[in-house]
C-alpha cells in the first residue's frame, strides 16, 4: 500500500433492495449510498437480515432491486468489482495446501500443482508484503492463525482492485490484537486505496473508533449516520438496550 489514489468521486447504490424466503420478507427496502474512501458498518441484532445483504450485493441470493457503482464525476453507471473476506474458509488441518496454492488458485492460469510459477510467486508475495505476512508464502493453511489467515484474504481480496471489499465478520475468532490490527490495516486501505468498504461487526467500541458510516438493519434500515448518530439514537436503544 503506497501513496493516496482515492478519487473520491466513485458511489456504490443499493435502491429497493427486497428478499424473500418463501413467504417471509428478510429484507425490505433497502436503499443505500456507499462512498470511496469510507467504512461503512453494518450493525443488528441475529438474523437482522446482514448476511442476507451482504449475498445480495455478491449477487448469491435473488434479490429485488438495483445495485449500481456511479461515477459521480461523470454521472455515469461502471462496472462494479468486488472484493470479498468471508467469516470463515472450511481449512482442513491436515490439508497441504500452502498460501501460494490458495492465493495462486485465484490469479493464475497455470495449474498450480505443476509447478511453482516464479512471476506469480512474487506478485503474491508482493501482494502478502503490504499485510506484513509475505514470510507466509509457503506456510500450510492449516497451520495459520486466524489473524494470519485473515490478512491472506485480504490480500487476495483487494488483488484485482476492486471497487467495494465486503468484510463479512472478518474478525471472528481472531484474539484482541489482532482485531486491532486487523482495523488498522482496513484504514489504511480505505485511505489510500479508491475503495468502499462494507463490514459486518459486532464490535460497537471499534466501530465507534474506526467507521464513517454505521447502517443499523432489522430487516430494514432503522437508522443510517455517523456512529455518533447512531449509537445515540432511539432506534439503537429500541434495538439493543430494551
Amino acid at each position: 500500500m503506497g501513496k493516496e489514489i482515492s478519487c473520491g468521486f466513485h458511489c456504490i447504490k443499493a435502491n429497493h433492495i427486497g428478499v424473500k424466503l418463501g413467504k417471509d420478507e428478510i429484507l425490505k427496502d433497502i436503499n443505500i449510498q456507499i462512498y470511496c474512501k469510507e467504512l461503512t458498518v453494518l450493525i443488528g441484532k441475529n438474523g437482522a437480515g446482514k448476511t442476507t445483504l451482504i449475498k445480495a450485493l455478491l449477487g448469491e441470493v435473488k434479490h429485488t432491486g438495483t445495485i449500481e457503482f456511479m461515477d459521480t464525476k461523470e454521472n455515469i453507471t461502471r462496472h462494479l468489482r468486488i472484493g470479498y473476506v468471508p467469516q470463515s474458509i472450511n481449512i482442513e488441518k491436515h490439508m497441504p495446501t500452502t498460501v501460494y496454492d490458495l492465493f495462486a488458485s485465484f490469479i493464475s492460469k497455470v495449474p498450480i500443482w505443476l509447478k511453482i510459477d516464479k512471476k506469480a510467486e512474487k506478485k503474491i508475495k508482493d501482494s502478502l508484503a503490504n499485510f506484513g505476512v509475505e514470510n507466509l508464502i509457503h506456510k500450510s493453511i492449516g497451520d495459520l492463525s486466524g489473524g494470519e489467515l485473515q490478512r491472506v484474504l485480504l490480500a487476495i481480496s483487494i488483488y484485482n482492485e476492486p471497487n467495494l471489499l465486503i468484510l463479512d465478520e472478518p474478525v471472528s475468532g481472531i484474539d484482541r490484537n489482532g482485531i486491532k490490527v486487523f482495523y488498522e490495516y482496513i484504514n489504511k486501505l480505505k485511505k489510500e486505496y479508491d475503495m468502499s468498504i462494507i463490514l459486518v461487526s459486532h464490535d460497537f467500541d471499534l466501530v465507534k473508533k474506526y467507521a464513517d458510516r454505521v447502517i443499523l438493519l432489522d430487516k430494514t434500515i432503522l437508522r443510517t449516520g455517523t456512529p455518533e448518530e447512531v449509537f445515540l439514537s432511539e432506534e439503537y436503544k429500541e434495538a439493543f438496550e430494551k
